[in-house]
């Protein structure tokens, strides 16, 4: 894999806040959280590390994640 920062001009380097992202040799979209989730979250099934074909898809995965936190971390 590759962190998205070497395949990419900086330009157009996709950003997701608080997530780094990688794209792999074959072209799939992965994020990881850049700081854990309590681990209520965890408990409660928050995921921080998700993948997904599309950047579309991975910003979808990345917000399923956050909202799985914020309900039980609020």
């Amino acid at each position: 894999m590759e962190d998205v920062r070497s395949t990419m001009p900086e330009s157009a380097i996709p950003a997701i806040p608080g997530w780094r992202l990688i794209l792999s040799d074959r072209g799939r979209f992965w994020a990881v959280r850049e700081t854990a989730f309590p681990r209520s979250a965890l408990r409660a099934g928050a995921e921080p590390t998700v993948d997904a074909d599309t950047f579309d898809g991975l910003e979808a995965e990345v917000e399923r994640q956050e909202e799985i936190a914020k309900k039980v971390v609020a």
